[in-house]
């Protein structure tokens, strides 16, 4: 795995230091539950056997070993799960949860609370933000051509241990509902359960939480709507010079989409997504709510549920020599925004003037998303595995040699 390039690594570290900071989860029943459900796929790169799971420890997924929060940024093709529960009349103690057998993990999971680690000692004077100069050249929309107004350019400089920004970094962000799980909280996967969810289990079916402390009516059933959702098939036409255009096929549940890709040209850092509106960007790459999902499809933020392909505008992530300028590829990135479910118990009064207290709530977030190599014709990648599959064995050795090389091997 190549390093970034430095402009690549400045622009994008002053991003991520503008994204909002973390916040605590909101008050609610005294048990909780938070059930968080992704499916991830890297176009382009089939089954390779012990070179997929290389891919996968390279890339921080682990062969056979999941930790919990791989279900927030996309990993190497798989089904990923994480459980939090937070029992606030005891909390901190290992619980069960009992599981369908589809989940194909056996008759329970143990949640398990983190241990703390202590901060590592603070070291003054030795860090500095890395000094120098970048632009962000910002696109939006689909369509082979840029339109007017394109690009947003957003200048930045840092020296001293000072960062200047010129330009708007306005942006949208997904609002952070996820768990920053201290030892109050009882997780898994963990240290002493963390085999990866096999491909093509399911969480249909029905559910119970037990253990110190925990309601005894602490006991429900998920359905489809639920379950992990399918991978997005990805594909691609053109060439970066030229236009390249996205396809998928439909993803089952999925409420809208959204595409964003990231790569450089020269010194320069391109930032370019599918919104129709130029605030949008990688912030918005994480589970959302109905109502938001709904909002900002309606403001052209999100592609429908109906859409099925997307083109990047030609020449912005064009490659050397294309077009009459250097480029440096990138990475596209897709999600499908999936339902989420809310169970508690009692069930909410119909009388809106009834008091309601529940014992327990369990909320579950689902979502597809998808990754691929700026500029690499998915269609052909399908042809020469196809190929492949019908060659020898023998001869199966040329695209494994091709995809160990751009894995870092």
């Amino acid at each position: 795995m190549r390093p970034l390039p430095r402009p690549l690594f400045l622009a994008l570290a002053t991003v991520i230091a503008a994204a909002p900071a973390a916040s605590a989860p909101s008050a609610g029943p005294p048990t909780q539950v938070w059930i968080d459900v992704a499916t991830h796929h890297m176009a382009g790169m089939p089954d390779l056997g012990p070179l997929g799971g290389m891919a996968s420890r390279m890339m921080g997924g682990g062969a056979q070993q999941a930790h919990y929060g791989q279900t927030r940024m996309p990993m190497m093709t798989g089904q990923y799960l994480d459980i939090a529960l937070y029992n606030r009349p005891n909390p901190g103690k290992q619980a069960e949860q009992r599981i369908p057998a589809g989940l194909r993990l056996g008759a329970s999971l143990p949640l398990v609370p983190p241990v703390r680690t202590p901060a590592p000692p603070e070291r003054r004077g030795e860090y500095a933000p890395p000094e120098g100069q970048a632009r962000l050249l910002v696109y939006w929309g689909c369509g082979s051509t840029v339109r007017p107004g394109q690009p947003k350019i957003i200048s930045i400089n840092a020296s001293g241990g000072k960062v200047e920004v010129s330009g708007s970094m306005q942006g949208r962000y997904a609002p952070d509902r996820d768990i920053e799980a201290d030892p109050a909280y009882a997780l898994w996967p963990n240290p002493k359960s963390g085999k990866r969810v096999p491909d093509g289990a399911s969480l249909q079916g029905a559910h119970r939480i037990t253990g110190p402390g925990i309601p005894e009516s602490l006991a429900f059933e998920l359905k489809q709507v639920a379950d992990f959702m399918p991978k997005i098939d990805l594909q691609s036409t053109g060439s970066l010079a030229d236009g390249q255009t996205w396809r998928w096929t439909p993803v089952d549940r999925a409420q809208a989409y959204f595409l964003h890709a990231v790569g450089t040209q020269g010194k320069d850092v391109v930032l370019w997504s599918s919104a129709d509106v130029p605030d949008a960007g990688q912030g918005i790459f994480d589970y959302l709510t109905g109502s938001l999902i709904e909002r900002w499809t309606k403001e052209k933020v999100l592609l429908p549920r109906t859409a099925t392909q997307c083109a990047i505008p030609k020449g912005i992530f064009a490659g050397p020599g294309e077009a009459g300028r250097e480029g440096g590829g990138g990475l596209l990135s897709i999600i499908a925004y999936g339902p989420e479910s809310h169970i508690a118990w009692p069930p909410r009064p119909s009388d809106p003037k009834q008091p309601w207290n529940p014992e327990w709530n369990v909320r579950v977030r689902t979502k597809s998303t998808g990754s691929a190599m700026l500029g690499m014709d998915l269609s052909r990648m399908q042809e020469m595995e196809d190929d492949s599959e019908a060659q020898p064995q023998e001869q199966k050795k040329p695209l494994r040699s091709l995809l160990k090389g751009l894995i870092g091997g």
